[in-house]
């Protein structure tokens, strides 16, 4: 196992006021990693989307435990989100973008799309009527990194 330079672990229930609450966490943990304001909105919308994951399509309206586990290595943040609600039938499908199982909720299915946009790497771990583990993981650059990613943007739209 490797070791980290810090990890935190949180449980909630399965509301959508927690959402909020679970976002906000995740964006005040990884900012010991310094990342700047688009990483941080990167992270924020990916742990949205997967805590709605769980409490929409996991819980399906009944109460049960989300787990939240964030962990810092080096320069990157890996977040684990779990559920013990009733599991993916076929993860490939359910990647797909645009597919939903609730259209009459206006979902939009792009759940899993916005996650991997956002984040570096995204598993996805399901098991029927045992729940469903998302782990993301993002790089966070140095500061100096953004710092010549604007300069060279600059240079280029300056023609």
């Amino acid at each position: 196992m490797k070791n980290f330079e810090n990890e935190m672990k949180l449980e909630f229930l399965s509301k959508s006021s927690n959402e909020a609450f679970a976002r906000i966490t995740v964006a005040a943990f990884a900012s010991q990693l310094d990342p700047s304001l688009e990483e941080l909105a990167d992270i924020k919308t990916a742990v949205s989307e997967a805590v709605t994951n769980s409490i929409i399509h996991g819980y399906e309206n009944k109460i049960g435990i989300v787990k939240l586990e964030a962990k810092l290595i080096e320069n990157q943040i890996i977040i684990e989100i779990s559920d013990h609600g009733k599991g993916i039938e076929n993860v490939e499908i359910a990647k797909e973008p645009l597919y939903t199982t609730k259209p009459n909720l206006e979902r939009s299915g792009m759940g899993f799309t916005i996650m991997e946009s956002f984040m570096d790497d995204v598993k996805v771990e399901s098991v029927l009527g045992l729940g469903t583990k998302i782990t993301m993981t993002k790089k966070i650059k140095k500061a100096e990194e953004n710092e010549m990613e604007e300069e060279t943007l600059n240079l280029i739209t300056k023609d």
